[in-house]
């Protein structure tokens, strides 16, 4: 028996006209499927009804991942596909596996020739990159940095000095209720003509991107609280 395929399915960072998000061969693609894996499917139905999904909601099987599923449990997600069915990967927000629970899955996917199909749809992290004006042969994700004070800055710094002597873009994200302490710490440790990009609420009605010297965001603090953000930083 020949394994299904494994569709990585990108979701909006937000609620947003879906028409602009999620291109109609991909809603059409994956409007007929009846195996998911979910980050939560409560906002995973949300997105099936949006998509115009073809299926009775309760006909559709949905499996959690989420960043409290142990890679033991990956094979048991993996068995329908094994078994001929197409699954596919949804994230909560955005691209499956990119700064979101699944990149083990669809490692364990490949191992056990398990065709992996990434569909178009909205990252956060590119998006943020393309309109920054920063370094876009040069750049690295780092994620989450670290909460505490002092090892932030001390990243903060580190990541400073990376982008000047390799000529490479940082980008790193923070928990939204966490992104104006983020900020200030940013300002507070980097030089004045290092550029930073703030990118918020991609793709949603109040968009905000602008990409500014440290010394003029110092002037002009903007509100991120509690909003989903990406920071890029080139020294």
């Amino acid at each position: 028996m020949n394994s299904g395929t494994l569709y990585l399915i990108p979701a909006p960072l937000g609620p947003c006209d879906i028409t602009w998000i999620i291109p109609p061969a991909v809603r059409q693609c994956i409007a007929a499927l009846d195996h998911y894996i979910v980050e939560h499917p409560k906002t995973a139905r949300q997105f099936l009804k949006q998509i115009g999904c073809v299926l009775p909601l309760q006909q559709i099987s949905m499996q959690v991942l989420d960043e409290h599923t142990h890679a033991r449990e990956y094979e048991k997600l993996l068995a329908p596909l094994l078994e001929g069915s197409d699954i596919g990967l949804l994230s909560e927000a955005g691209s499956p596996a990119v700064a979101d629970p699944g990149a083990g899955l669809v490692r364990l996917a490949h191992q056990k020739k398990i065709r992996v199909m990434p569909l178009v749809g909205p990252s956060s992290i590119l998006l943020a990159l393309m309109s920054s004006g920063l370094n876009g042969q040069r750049f690295t994700f780092h994620g989450y940095l670290p909460v505490e004070n002092n090892r932030r800055a001390k990243k903060i710094a580190e990541l400073e000095k990376d982008s000047i002597t390799g000529d490479q873009t940082q980008i790193f994200i923070e928990t939204p209720y966490r992104n104006q302490k983020l900020l200030e710490s940013i300002l507070f440790n980097c030089r004045d003509d290092t550029a930073l990009c703030i990118a918020c609420n991609l793709t949603l009605a109040n968009e905000f991107i602008s990409t500014r010297t440290v010394k003029e965001w110092k002037h002009t603090l903007p509100d991120i609280h509690n909003k989903p953000a990406i920071f890029l930083l080139q020294g």
